[in-house]
């Protein structure tokens, strides 16, 4: 499990290979100055409670992997995510696409 950090004092796990994915969608928004919002359920442990944040291109955000290679990219997936990024809703996590 990988581990993302805003701010400092946020933070969120997700398996290695979805955070990869994010951290493109992120940085492809954030190059074009296109804030958004990023959702996400918590651990059960922790209640359930959904988090959303703003990201903006002044947030300071960590991306920590657990494994030490890079996982493969998806460009299906890539796309379904940057399709939630552009949505009013914001980025939250879908499924890998087949």
């Amino acid at each position: 499990m990988g581990r993302f950090t805003y701010e400092g004092d946020v933070r969120a796990e997700f398996e290695d290979r979805l955070l990869a994915h994010i951290q493109i969608v992120v940085g492809n928004k954030l190059r074009r100055d296109e804030p958004f919002f990023f959702s996400w359920k918590e651990d059960a442990s922790l209640g359930m409670n959904r988090m959303s944040i703003w990201v903006h291109p002044h947030s300071t955000l960590v991306f920590k992997y657990h494994g030490s290679r890079p996982p493969s990219v998806n460009p299906a997936w890539l796309e379904a995510l940057m399709h939630t990024a552009n949505s009013p809703t914001g980025l939250y996590a879908v499924p890998e696409p087949d």
